[in-house]
């Protein structure tokens, strides 16, 4: 029997059960019928972020950001080339912190661009400022266990 990985779908937040070995299969939601992963980043709020942090086996890598930030808009486009790079061993995602302060507030976000690698649930590490898109490659797979 082969190894599970649990994926939450980007889409409607369902978890499915990916047979590890087939996570680069382009593998669909078997709720939704979406691609799982689409080689950009995820966008999460409230509602999700916590189904997002706990229900995947695979890594996350969330970037706390907002719209008025400089830093911020300059690594855009650097965080979704990565994510494009990292699919689908790690999973890119982003937190307006204008939007969802809660969320900013509760993981202790003192300076956007932040980015926090989650696995299992749990802070793994963290990165404050901007950084290009093999910085962001390099720094989430040395974490990456």
């Amino acid at each position: 029997m082969s190894e599970i990985t649990h994926v939450v779908c980007p889409h409607c937040a369902v978890v499915n059960r990916i047979p590890t070995g087939r996570l680069a299969d382009q593998p669909k939601c078997g709720k939704c019928k979406q691609p799982l992963f689409s080689a950009h980043p995820v966008e999460l709020n409230a509602a999700t972020f916590i189904s997002h942090i706990e229900g995947n086996d695979i890594p996350l890598v969330v970037d706390f950001w907002a719209p008025w930030c400089g830093p911020c808009k300059a690594m855009a486009p650097a965080f979704a080339q990565a994510a494009a790079e990292l699919e689908p061993q790690i999973r890119l995602a982003k937190v307006n912190t204008e939007a969802e302060q809660g969320l900013g507030a509760q993981y202790g976000i003192r300076s956007i661009p932040t980015l926090v690698l989650f696995k299992g649930g749990r802070e793994i590490a963290r990165q404050p400022g901007a950084l290009g898109a093999a910085d962001i490659v390099n720094w989430a797979s040395s974490h990456h266990i």
